[in-house]
Order: C-alpha cells, then sequence, then structure tokens
C-alpha cells in the first residue's frame, strides 16, 4: 500500500510560526525530510519513533540533491510510509515544490501542499518593515537572488523589475548583492533607494542591515553580513525606524536552553517568548509513579489521612502526584479535615487551591528552610507530618522536624527519571555559541543534564557550558551547579519561574548596557 506525502512549509523560523496543520502533519509522519531552514526544534513535534532525514543546503554545500530529494520521498512513500516534507517559509514560493508535486504524481503517490508563512513578508514584519504601504508602496515583487549573474539574468528582467512595483523583495541573495544593487540602478532605480537585509529573521541569531543600493555592498562586507537573509529593497525601508519591534523586546536576541520536564516547561518557556527571547526545550528529567515498595508504603501512609496533624506539600508534582494517589485508592480529602496544610511556595500553593484546598503558605524566599522560622512555635513534640514528596527530594527538612520531636512520615509519590534523548541540534549550538543562557529550576535538572550531555559524547560539560550564562531557581539549586563545577551567574530572588525570568531580564539589560 502506497503512503502519503506532506509538502508542509515550516514557516520562516520562529518554531511557532509554522500552522496548525502543519503541526497535526508532524505529529503523523512516520518520516521527517527536512531542510536547513525549517527550525530543528520542530522535530520534536514529530510522533515518537518517526525517522528524520536532513536534506538541506548551504551556499557552498549540498548534502542532497533536489532530483535525489524527489526519487526520496517517492521511495518512502512507495515503502508506505507517511512522509512530511518539511521545507523553509513556504514552500510554493522557491520551494521547488512543483518538481517534487510532479513526480510524486507521476508514481500515483498521494499528497497535500501545506503552505507556510513565507519569509519574504514575515522577515521584514519581524525587522520592522512592512512590504506594503499606503503611501510608499501598494504592490510588491518576490524575486530569487539565488543563482549566479549570468543565471540571474536569464531569469530576471530587469527592466521590468525595477520598475514592476512598489517593493522588491529578494530571496537569498546576499553573495550577489552587489550585481543585483548595480543592475537595478542601471535601469532606473535611485541610487539613495534604501536596501534592507535581515539576517535569520524571527530566529535568535536576527540581524538587520540597512543602507541605500550604492552603498549596501560595502556595508554588507564591512560587517561580514552572511547568508541567509531576506533583501528588501523600497521606501518601506524607512519605516524600521517607527516600527521596530522585535528587537526592543527585553529577552530579543537570546536563545535559553530550558531544561525542566516537558509537563512544567510551558509556564518558563511562554514566558521566555512573550519577552521576544528563543526557549530551546531539552526536558531532561520525566516524572514516574513509585516502584513497588515505595507505592506500598505510600499506600499505607494515605490509609492514615486522618491521623496526622500537618500535611506540609513542597512542590508542585507533589501536590499533582499526591491527588492521583487518592484516585487510585478511593480516597478524598475529606480524610485530611485534621491536618493543618502548608505550601512551600507560591505555585505549590495554587497548584492545591486548583483541587479546592487552601493552604498556609511561607513568607520570603520560599524555600523549606523557612517553615521552621514561621510555623515553629506551633509544630509540638509527637504531632504527627505528612510530607508528600518526590524520591529525590531533600533530607533537610524532615530531618529538622524530627530533631523538634514530630512523627514524620515520608510518603514518596513520584519517582524523578532521566529522559533527556540525544539532541545532536543542541551539540551544535552549544559548539558554535548559539545557547546564551540554560536555565535550572531543580537539583535534579542540574544533574540530569551534565550525564545527559556526557551520554551525547561531550567529555567536559562544565567547559561546554563555559560561555553559557547559567540561572538557578535557587540557593539549593545554585549550590548543586556549583558543586558540578558550574558558575552560577544568576540565581531568583525568589524561588519561582517569575523571578527566574526577572532575573533573565535584568542579566539581558545589563549585556545591552555594556555594548
Amino acid at each position: 500500500m502506497k503512503g502519503k506525502v506532506y509538502l508542509v512549509g515550516a514557516g520562516p523560523g520562529d518554531a511557532r510560526l509554522i500552522t496548525l496543520k502543519g503541526l497535526d502533519c508532524l505529529a503523523k509522519g512516520d518520516v521527517i525530510v527536512y531542510d536547513r531552514l525549517a527550525n530543528p526544534s520542530l522535530l520534536k513535534k514529530a510522533k515518537p519513533g518517526a525517522e528524520k532525514i536532513y536534506v538541506g543546503k548551504r551556499t557552498d554545500r549540498h548534502t542532497m540533491k533536489q532530483e535525489d530529494i524527489n526519487q526520496l520521498l517517492v521511495k518512502l512513500a512507495l515503502s508506505g510510509k507517511t512522509v512530511v516534507r518539511l521545507k523553509g517559509g513556504d514552500p510554493t514560493i522557491f520551494g521547488r515544490v512543483s518538481e517534487e508535486a510532479e513526480l510524486l504524481r507521476q508514481h500515483g503517490i498521494s499528497y497535500e501542499i501545506i503552505p507556510g508563512i513565507t519569509a519574504a513578508i514575515s522577515v521584514p514584519a519581524y525587522a520592522g518593515i512592512p512590504v506594503t504601504h499606503r503611501d510608499m508602496a501598494s504592490s510588491v515583487s518576490i524575486i530569487t537572488g539565488h543563482e549566479s549573474p549570468d543565471k540571474l539574468d536569464e531569469a530576471i528582467d530587469w527592466e521590468r523589475v525595477t520598475h514592476a512595483t512598489g517593493t522588491l523583495v529578494f530571496m537569498m541573495g546576499v553573495a550577489k548583492i552587489g550585481y543585483i544593487s548595480s543592475q537595478l540602478m542601471t535601469y532606473g532605480k535611485s541610487p539613495e533607494t534604501p536596501v534592507a537585509l535581515i539576517r535569520w529573521g524571527t530566529r535568535a541569531e536576527q540581524q538587520t542591515l540597512v543602507g541605500t543600493l550604492s552603498d549596501i555592498e560595502q556595508k554588507v562586507l564591512e560587517a561580514d553580513f552572511k547568508p541567509p537573509a531576506v533583501i528588501v529593497v523600497g521606501e518601506v525601508v524607512q519605516q524600521r525606524e517607527l516600527l521596530k519591534w522585535a528587537e526592543n523586546m527585553p529577552l530579543f536576541g537570546s536563545r535559553i536552553l530550558v531544561t525542566r520536564s516537558r509537563s512544567q516547561a510551558s509556564g518558563l518557556v511562554s514566558q521566555i517568548e512573550e519577552l521576544g527571547g528563543e526557549a530551546y526545550e531539552y526536558p531532561v528529567i520525566d516524572f514516574a509513579w513509585p516502584q513497588e515498595e515505595a507505592l506500598q508504603h505510600t499506600q499505607e501512609a494515605l490509609g492514615q489521612l486522618d491521623t496526622f496533624d500537618w500535611t506540609i506539600f513542597t512542590s508542585v508534582n507533589g501536590v499533582e502526584f499526591f491527588f492521583r494517589h487518592l484516585l487510585e485508592t478511593g480516597r478524598d480529602i475529606r480524610s485530611m479535615h485534621k491536618a493543618r496544610i502548608i505550601a512551600v511556595g507560591p505555585a505549590t500553593k495554587e497548584a492545591l487551591l486548583q483541587h479546592g484546598l487552601t493552604s498556609e503558605g511561607l513568607p520570603g524566599t520560599f524555600q523549606a528552610e523557612g517553615l521552621l522560622e514561621a510555623f515553629g512555635p506551633v509544630l509540638k513534640p509527637g504531632q504527627k507530618v505528612l510530607l508528600p514528596r518526590g524520591d529525590l527530594a531533600r533530607s533537610w527538612l524532615p530531618g529538622e522536624l524530627k530533631k523538634l520531636g514530630l512523627e514524620v512520615v515520608e510518603a514518596v509519590m513520584y519517582e524523578t527519571v532521566p529522559a533527556g534523548e540525544d539532541d545532536d541540534e543542541l551539540l551544535r549550538l552549544l559548539g558554535k555559541g548559539g545557547i546564551h543562557a540554560v536555565t535550572f529550576t531543580s537539583s535534579s535538572t542540574v544533574t540530569y543534564f551534565m550525564k545527559a550531555l556526557r551520554n551525547m559524547g561531550v567529555e567536559n560539560p562544565v567547559q561546554a557550558l563555559d560561555k553559557v550564562t547559567v540561572a538557578c531557581i535557587g540557593p539549593v539549586t545554585a549550590e548543586t551547579a556549583k558543586t558540578a563545577g558550574l558558575h552560577v551567574a544568576l540565581m531568583a530572588e525568589e524561588a519561582t519561574i517569575n523571578s527566574l525570568v526577572q532575573k533573565l531580564v535584568e542579566w539581558k539589560a545589563l549585556q545591552g548596557s555594556q555594548q
């Protein structure tokens, strides 16, 4: 039985700019065939076990010729695979989709073309340049700039193109910028016509270079401005100083590695992205149901809920798994009627509130150390305390409670397990300085991240992170990072995601002031 091929536009670079239908296709593809301009983080949206084949092209090297890519798609589909051909931007804008689709049609293979947001309009928009403007340009032309001068002359009627529309957008033409500028001036464009080159638009590496037709080539040479970039020629370039917005965002230009579990990462990721940063997700931990012996002990503890004077929750995970265990054992919160409930940290307090429980929180920096200071006077010898927690939770709190004469029952609600998979893109980014900061939200994220790097063949993880700003959510996590040999540059003033993000914003602002 023949498979099917989805020819999907990945958008201009920012992974969030792919369409919903494009994401749906990724989630069902058996094989993902992707190129250089498709954001590699999109591959994480593929279904588990999907094969990934890189066929990207660079100015100086082609991994696979277009004819071979066409044949590859046919071969995969004829073997019964569902294939996603992931192409940067929109597949119909210089994406050679017609060649791929034609060969698929010839072999009777079903396919769909899934449009994407083309870089021709989105990249200028991220630089504050609208390609049309009521007073400056009522039309736009999208032109290839990738060919050699001879081929450009064959493909482009320069006289017509020069005067065809108000705005000219050249795709992939950085190496030919001198020739393009010269031809436009030769056929009537003013040497003072504004020009903008936007490199890696919508990504953390986004850079914009502005000039005129007469000086842009020299500026490109002086700045050593490299592909890939979109070239915009026309009066609309003047709008940039009025409308640029991406560069004004607090975390613009920063790619920040998020190591916490995928189930918990969304809050941190969304805040980073909302502030203009690029979050790179690499979850190094996950959470699992306790093993048999620990599970039996936990169930025994839950069977005594009505005997506890205190129940102390120290994490959101502890809360969530606690209620899963209640459901599993057929119990509910009425069994807790006797206990005073304490939440360490506002996120834990909010998690309890979502389950209908109002708790007593801690003042200060929301570490467990503050609990004795806040509740010491009412913690009495002989009282019974339940600590629903993970298997790697610190021993400090139960130890201190026992010193006060309280009976402490530690119930393991979940186990922390490694989740870090091999990630070639992460290693590539670390190698070229493409990760600007890494966030650690618990000691276990530090430990398992360092292990994951070693498992991927990094002999010296500390050295690999030498130029990466290390940000920790609190002193306990920071101490673990220091013990691992890392230099901790940022530590949240309060053990919350909001406080951690604020530290990142301050760090970025300080960088900007030093430039």
